[in-house]
Parts: C-alpha cells; structure tokens; sequence
C-alpha cells in the first residue's frame, strides 16, 4: 500500500517553496505524459495486424497505454481549467476588496 501522506522529496520541495498544488500536479501530469509517450512510439510504429503472440501483447500494451495516455491528458487539461477558474475567483475577490 502507497503511503498517502508523504511526498517524494523532489514534490516536497515544490510544496515548501509554495508552488501551488494544481501546478504541480500539472508538472507530474506533464512528465507522465512523456513517459507514456515514449513507450507508445515504439508500438505506434511497430503496429500490425495480429498474427503472432508477440504482436497481440504489442497490440494490448498499445492499447493500454493509448487509454492511460487519454486519462492522464484528461487530467492535464483539467489542471489548466481549474488554474483558470481559480485565477478567476482570485480576480473577482480581489475586485470586491478594492
């Protein structure tokens, strides 16, 4: 079981700078999406048809990482709609103290 409570220490130290929790999540989105992709170069260009067991984990790996690459620029382009909407609330806040 994951320990929940704490961060790598590369995580950490974004958070005692105070970088905010979005934009980090959005620079660990990031890096994972370029991990993700260079796994998936590989089988993009090697994709068949299938025909041996070889190809069949090559086409299931593929197609396996195709959905963890949606789901992880799912999440990749929410960080950007929560930035902006929390941007936005900051504005108008900040517009009401004035």
């Amino acid at each position: 079981m994951m320990n929940t409570t704490e961060l790598p220490p590369r995580l950490q130290k974004l958070i005692d700078l105070g970088e905010t929790g979005t934009d980090i999540l959005h620079g660990e989105l990031k890096n994972m999406m370029y991990e993700c992709e260079q796994v998936l170069l590989p089988l993009l260009e090697n994709s068949n048809e299938l025909g041996s067991d070889e190809e069949y984990e090559d086409t299931v790996e593929r197609l396996y990482n195709e959905g963890y690459m949606d789901a992880l620029t799912f999440v990749y382009a929410l960080t950007y709609q929560l930035a902006f909407a929390i941007d936005e609330r900051t504005k108008k806040n900040e517009n009401r103290i004035s």
